[in-house]
């Protein structure tokens, strides 16, 4: 028995030897009963962003380089990466007076959700787009943008990428534009002009519906999204009612590896959990209110970012009512055909209430 148990530990060390790892003694790890990702439920303040923010735009220079003036969201789960969750990146982004951030292109698709500010303009190989709070921007994968301000007041919005997403693939290119700038084009807002007479938005979520290419609109409006929320909220009777932002071409999810949606909370309300595979990352447009997950109650308000991790049980509530727009990884796991959903028929018991005191803002010289 002893001799056995000798020749089984040197078993072990010849395979770690040549780089060999015995699935017996892994398969739990590999292959869990349900997803276990690494990131971790978590929330970003607005006020701590926001305030963030505006040292960074003091202190920080955009030029070539750095490229963007960006505090991206690093989920405590993933051991120092600057993601959001495992499949997203999350960030706010920030444009001072005059400033222009320099154009380049890259494989990662991103989006941007305008939260503050105004006379900003992304040009999306070749057409401005002007961003206003609450409008949606696409920047699909290999396209050319730049960020450009004519206003003297900054301008704050939230980037969702696919970047963690592309990286595991190892499929990451970037290249900077020639100039600082693409030319101006005349007119503005080419996309919305030339888009056909399609939807732009589907209740729920898209569900089969699946494309290779990008949405030839490029900017969704805030005024069109408030108000098929509020067409879909009066006859409703639910305390949610959501809309996922589609190409009006093929009816699918903006960008073929990231779905955008927007979620409405009726005063009062509060939804059932759901569990989902995919990552979500979720920006609090207005209102307030808290959701649970996973058990643990998450209190936010205007401005706030917070992640659901895949398969996390998820629930929302709000006394006011509340829009919360979400970035979410589902049109790569529909594709895979590893899509799951599970909704559960009674609350959570709340085991805790989340309070990251490293996340509160510190006093330091200067601010």
């Amino acid at each position: 028995m002893k001799d056995e148990e000798t020749q089984l530990a040197a078993l072990y060390g010849d395979l770690a030897a040549v780089d060999l790892h015995p699935l017996w003694t892994i398969t739990r790890d590999l292959l869990p009963p349900t997803p276990r990702p690494r990131s971790v439920p978590w929330l970003w303040s607005s006020e701590v962003l926001t305030e963030l923010a505006e040292r960074a735009l003091r202190l920080v220079p955009v030029e070539r380089g750095g490229e963007r003036r960006v505090l991206s969201l690093g989920n405590p789960g993933l051991g120092g990466l600057p993601y959001a969750a495992g499949t997203l990146w999350g960030a706010i982004q920030c444009l001072g007076p005059g400033e222009t951030a320099p154009a380049h292109r890259h494989t990662p698709g991103a989006i941007r959700f305008i939260l503050s500010g105004d006379g900003v303009a992304t040009t999306v190989d070749g057409d401005v787009c002007d961003m206003h709070p609450g409008d949606l921007i696409l920047t699909p994968s290999w396209n050319w943008h730049d960020h450009s301000s004519a206003s003297d007041g900054p301008m704050l919005w939230f980037d969702g990428l696919d970047l963690p997403m592309i990286e595991a693939l190892d499929a990451v290119f970037f290249e900077p534009y020639p100039d600082v700038r693409q030319p101006d084009s005349d007119p503005h807002n080419r996309s919305e002009q030339e888009a056909g007479p399609g939807p732009r938005f589907v209740s729920g979520a898209v569900r089969d519906v699946l494309a290779a290419e990008h949405s030839p609109l490029l900017v969704y409006r805030w005024q069109d999204t408030d108000r098929e929320l509020s067409r879909l909220a009066a006859g409703s009777g639910e305390p949610l009612v959501s809309i996922e932002f589609v190409s009006p071409e093929t009816g699918a999810s903006v960008l073929p590896t990231m779905s955008c949606g927007m979620h409405r909370l009726i005063p009062g309300a509060r939804t059932l959990p759901v569990r989902r595979t995919g990552n979500g990352v979720f920006v609090v447009h207005r209102g307030s209110g808290s959701s649970v997950i996973e058990g643990q109650r998450f209190d936010w308000s205007a401005g706030d970012m917070f992640v659901v991790p895949s398969w996390a049980a998820a629930e929302h509530a709000s006394e006011e009512g509340a829009d919360l727009f979400s970035i979410g990884d589902s049109p790569v796991l529909r594709a895979l055909g590893i899509h799951r959903e599970l909704a559960l028929d009674t609350h959570q018991q709340v085991t805790g209430v989340f309070t990251p005191a490293a996340l509160r803002p510190k006093n330091s010289v200067g601010v």
